[in-house]
């Protein structure tokens, strides 16, 4: 059976009534594929341009490998001027990623030349958003986003292959307990359904976004990233309406964190083991049970 993977619904524009009522409140994904058009960012935001503003930054890279038990969840692989990882990532595919880095807070024109999607909806948060920088072929390993915001997030200067869950699958996939990622052990692209059996028949949606494309993702999504070009992403982030997913955001940030990296840093490996094995006993769990129902 497999991975039953539908195309993300796509637009060329739409008004706020039909994106509340179609999108929003259903909590879908869509493609905006022309929100970007008044953006000055469209065209003025090149390699270069990025590498005059902000060149000489020291910034953290991040690879494929997988998470060391010892460390941080964002612990990074290596640091490099920003400028010398736009000239590697032009050159050559490479792993090697940046992400909760911010040019915008060391270039704030940079500012002038995005805008929130507030013709959509309120509530969005980031003074500073986070860009996103990948080589061909890096990916951005199976997570959802640990504030629960909804995020637009739109590509520039190349292409990214993104697939999406929705939250009732995420113990079905491998969900790493008080964490808000997957088990890594596995390829969502082409899983080992012998090894990983609770994949089998998992629902998901993809997309291939290309430059000026905006993915809207609802509160919660699982998400898959593969950079197929070296190309980079911008995400604005908003809060929904309900306080009861604000609350679940505020005990994700404070709680849970706190709790997962308290126990963590005291036993290590020890631990990490601990929660793929029940990530393991959940999803095998869910399977007999035919969840989500």
């Amino acid at each position: 059976m497999g991975l039953k993977l539908s195309p993300i619904d796509r637009v060329d524009t739409i008004t706020k009534e039909d994106f509340i009522n179609n999108y929003l409140k259903p909590r879908k994904p869509l493609v905006i594929r022309k929100a970007t058009e008044t953006w000055p960012a469209l065209q003025k935001w090149t390699f270069e341009y990025l590498k005059e503003v902000v060149g000489d930054q020291i910034v953290p890279l991040y690879d494929s490998s997988k998470a060391d038990p010892s460390k941080a969840i964002n612990a990074s692989a290596a640091e490099m001027k920003f400028g010398d990882y736009i000239d590697l990532i032009q050159k050559e595919p490479t792993d090697l990623r940046i992400f909760l880095f911010d040019p915008i807070k060391h270039a704030p024109a940079l500012l002038e030349d995005y805008r929130s999607p507030t013709d959509l909806m309120g509530g969005f948060l980031d003074k500073y958003p986070n860009m996103f920088f990948g080589g061909a072929g890096s990916v951005t390993f199976l997570h959802y986003d640990i504030d629960l915001a909804h995020i637009f997030h739109t590509h520039f200067h190349g292409r990214k292959h993104v697939i999406l869950f929705d939250q009732k699958w995420s113990e079905r996939l491998y969900c790493i307990p008080f964490a808000t990622y997957a088990l890594e052990d596995y390829d969502i692209e082409n899983p080992d359904f012998a090894k990983y059996p609770a994949l089998d028949g998992v629902e998901g949606q993809e997309t291939i976004l290309e430059h000026g494309e905006t993915l809207f993702m609802p509160t919660g999504f699982w998400h898959w990233m593969k950079y197929l070009d070296g190309s980079f992403s911008i995400s604005l982030r908003a809060w929904d309406k309900s306080w009861g997913i604000k609350a679940k955001s505020l005990y994700n940030l404070t709680i849970q964190r706190n709790f997962d990296s308290i126990l963590k840093k005291r036993y290590k490996k020890r631990y990490m083991d601990w929660k793929e094995e029940l990530a393991v006993k959940r999803a095998n769990k869910a399977l007999v049970a035919g969840e989500p129902k």
